[in-house]
């Protein structure tokens, strides 16, 4: 079983980041501001303007670290890598997969199933927990949303092609997100929520998801890319110059649980506030750098939660998920199992 390794974020826009021997050192202003052991480190990931020395990204490039530039609110600008790992035959076995409906399809299920499946969760725990301080009209929405979802999981279960599924998919987001702002308990309209919206985020909450999602977004590529598997190339995603398509799809599974549980509880605990974000002249919003560290260390801490997986019966922790689906895709497309088993979150 794969080791979970830590990853680093590095948020000062002056920061440089350089080896020393078997280190990773981060400065800022010439003084020392971190260090760590390369093989104790599974991810390096940058925002902003910090720099890397040429040795730290050749270390890393052979220690398979994966190296990521992001904007400071997270968008992907660059990665470095080294040798593309895995065998050659099983990223065959995945395009030929990939073009092939009727291999593609179970997987695609699967996905749009468990994706829905979680989100149901959410849902069912929010009223098992906070039912009694939802208004009558809010519990009633959120009771009849999961009751929909449910119905819409059992649908994915006969739909027979893949343009279907993503229907099924797309119906299954709007209801969760149009009782999403139900899930919301802090009285603050600062923190109401209206509906998703991706890049640029127009309000608190879409900002927060956003910087979220391109945290599990490089995670789930990292993971792909560490068994093997071409991250561009997807099942339920259609391909797209630049866009890393099997990462989304496997990013899908792991949102409700992993990203939009963790904003909410960010938010309904306040240790996010309406202050924590800035609102540009155009009406996009925002993380202060400040709040951006405190995410990036709840984040963390979210991933040394320990859970049973439910296809292989033993306790790992949240971080470790995506490597291990990963894995599991790579052994169904390889023949070694039937199917591939979808994570759903309990």
């Amino acid at each position: 079983m794969r080791r979970h390794l830590n990853s680093i974020y590095v948020t000062s826009e002056d920061a440089w980041v350089r080896k020393d021997g078997a280190n990773i050192v981060v400065e800022v202003d010439g003084a020392e501001r971190g260090r760590a052991p390369i093989h104790m480190i599974g991810s390096l990931v940058c925002f902003g303007r910090a720099g890397v020395s040429p040795a730290l990204m050749a270390a890393c490039a052979e220690s398979g670290v994966a190296l990521s530039f992001l904007t400071p609110n997270g968008r992907f600008i660059a990665r470095v890598e080294g040798p593309r790992t895995g065998n050659v035959l099983l990223r065959r076995a995945q395009y030929r997969a990939s073009d092939d409906e009727d291999r593609a399809v179970p997987i695609v299920r699967g996905v749009v199933a468990a994706k829905a499946a979680n989100q149901r969760t959410v849902l069912r725990r929010a009223l098992r927990d906070h039912a009694g301080s939802m208004t009558p009209l809010a519990r009633a929405a959120v009771e009849e949303a999961e009751r929909r979802i449910g119905d819409t999981i059992r649908r994915t279960l006969l739909m027979p092609d893949i343009a279907g599924l993503r229907g099924l998919e797309g119906e299954a987001a709007s209801l969760y997100f149009a009782v999403f702002d139900h899930l919301v308990r802090v009285e603050d309209d600062a923190f109401r929520f209206r509906g998703r919206s991706r890049r640029p985020a127009m309000d608190r909450i879409n900002a927060l998801l956003n910087f979220l999602y391109a945290l599990l977004g490089h995670d789930c590529r990292s993971a792909l890319e560490s068994v093997g598997l071409d991250p561009q190339v997807g099942f339920l995603h259609a391909d797209r110059p630049g866009r890393a398509s099997l990462a989304l799809d496997l990013m899908e599974e792991f949102r409700p649980g992993m990203a939009e549980r963790l904003a909410l509880s960010l938010i309904n605990r306040r240790q996010l506030v309406a202050t924590d974000f800035v609102i540009e002249d155009g009406g996009a919003v925002l993380l202060k750098d400040d709040a951006r560290k405190a995410v990036l260390v709840a984040w963390q801490e979210r991933k040394k939660e320990e859970l049973r997986h439910p296809y292989l019966d033993e306790k790992v922790t949240l971080g470790l998920i995506p490597h291990i689906q990963a894995q599991l895709l790579a052994r169904h497309l390889r023949g070694d199992i039937d199917g591939y088993p979808p994570f759903i979150w309990k």
